[in-house]
């Protein structure tokens, strides 16, 4: 059964002799996570457990531990387990968590929970909190400033060599695991159920051995290791369809085991096909596989891979996220974009989502050059920005450079390096750098917890200075 909350306990009332109380950040922190709405998003998606989780069943954690819980996890930087040992062990973190002198849950309840968050209800929640901070006046809206990063997803970097064995591991050990539910329809094949993880490792072994050298034999070597990998890649994949049509006849499709499986081959035969096909072109062919045709990874097939074009730092592997800042500090927008799309073609939109927010556009806008096109600027002025700071790209004109030498344009596109801190704070102290987390779903909600965080702790610093 979903709780709301414990009974309320005053901790600090109980030990006055310690003289406890929380920090001034810490205190309006508690005032603003106080907030009906907040509290009833998270409370609608926790009671999508189970069928009758808001009625039945053993009482649970309460929602308003949970929230909290996740807040102080994200504000401090911790691990599930850090978290609950850290805040067991502090009365000032007990009281913040409304927790009370009940025992703290387990890292692994708070996960649990934390995963039945859905992206659409953060979303949600961060329009609300940036209402929150128009309403306490810590921003107007009067201003705008874009900017893109990424978010590394948790995977190894992608080779062919090292996919096309993740494949062959991965596909093996699911064709060992469906051997009990079709070990009888498939009793007359040979090597039905063979492991070839050992030769493709050696296979990859040999590749990194000859990657070391140089010269016309190295080469040739380490194209015929390749031809022998991608070989032992096709008779897995072989071996695995005959296993998935096992699997689609008789009584395997009512087994939940057999279903189960089958819907893991079913996602990842394709990736693992995809893979055997990019490393054939690109090293068999001589082909240039584009970046957003790759598999970046069979665990997370979201990933991509973003060019960087910079030196000593040539690709991102993970996702391209999208972030909207207004004056005062908060964040309005945090997307996550598919593949690698050219910052200008966000910018309407974002101007959009920030008309619905403040009912009004910004006075000023601004964005580095991978944001400006002319249509993007012509179309802002139309939009009624007043004043739009995106440079020129391209071949510059008297006309672009007597508006870059602007007064207000050279204000408005100093303050668009502010951005570029707001995005070193969000991967540095709020976890935006790499997540943890697995799924499309799970990333969305790293970053949507992250950047809520961020938004109540800006709002509560400048609110607790007044």
């Amino acid at each position: 059964m979903l709780r709301d909350r414990y009974t309320p306990v005053d901790l600090f009332a109980l030990a006055p002799a310690l003289t406890l109380a929380f920090e001034p950040v810490l205190a309006r922190l508690d005032v603003l996570l106080d907030d009906d709405v907040l509290f009833r998003g998270v409370r609608d998606d926790l009671a999508r457990r189970r069928p009758h989780t808001r009625e039945t069943g053993r009482p649970s954690t309460p929602v308003e531990v949970l929230l909290r819980l996740l807040i102080v996890k994200r504000l401090y930087g911790w691990s599930y387990a850090e978290t609950e040992r850290f805040v067991n062990d502090s009365l000032i973190l007990r009281q913040f968590c409304r927790l009370g002198l009940e025992r703290v849950p387990d890292d692994t309840t708070v996960l649990r929970w934390a995963n039945l968050l859905q992206p659409a209800t953060l979303e949600r929640l961060l329009d609300h909190v940036v209402d929150l901070a128009r309403q306490l006046k810590v921003t107007r809206g009067r201003k705008l400033r874009l900017d893109s990063t990424v978010v590394a997803s948790p995977v190894h970097y992608p080779t062919d060599s090292s996919l096309l064995v993740d494949g062959v591991r991965m596909l093996g050990r699911l064709v060992r695991r469906s051997r009990p539910v079709v070990a009888e329809r498939l009793a007359g094949v040979r090597d039905a159920f063979r492991t070839r993880t050992r030769s493709a490792r050696r296979q990859l072994q040999r590749i990194h051995r000859l990657a070391r050298r140089k010269g016309q034999a190295a080469a040739e070597g380490q194209r015929a290791a390749y031809e022998r990998l991608g070989r032992v890649a096709r008779q897995v994949v072989r071996q695995a369809e005959r296993v998935r049509q096992a699997l689609a006849g008789g009584a395997t499709t009512a087994d939940r085991r057999g279903a189960r499986l089958a819907g893991e081959l079913d996602r990842l035969l394709p990736l693992v096909r995809r893979v055997i096909a990019q490393a054939e072109r690109r090293v068999l062919r001589g082909e240039a596989v584009p970046a957003g045709e790759k598999v970046a990874s069979l665990v997370e097939p979201h990933t991509a891979i973003l060019p960087r074009h910079k030196p000593g730092r040539p690709i991102d592997v993970g996702r391209k996220l999208w972030l909207a800042e207004a004056d005062g500090g908060i964040v309005t927008q945090a997307k996550l974009l598919t593949g690698a799309p050219p910052d200008a073609g966000e910018v309407e939109p974002s101007l959009e989502h920030h008309r619905r927010q403040f009912a009004h556009p910004p006075d000023l806008l601004t964005g580095d050059r991978g944001c400006s096109t002319a249509t993007v600027r012509r179309r802002l002025a139309a939009a009624g920005v007043r004043r739009v700071a995106l440079p020129q790209t391209g071949p510059p004109t008297a006309a672009s450079r007597a508006r870059e030498r602007q007064r207000w344009f050279q204000r408005g596109y100093r303050w668009r390096a502010g951005i570029e801190g707001r995005i070193g704070v969000l991967q540095r102290v709020y976890g935006l750098d790499r997540c943890p987390d697995h799924g499309a779903d799970g990333l969305e909600r790293w970053v949507g917890l992250g950047v809520l965080t961020a938004n109540l702790v800006t709002i509560a610093r400048v609110t607790a200075g007044r």
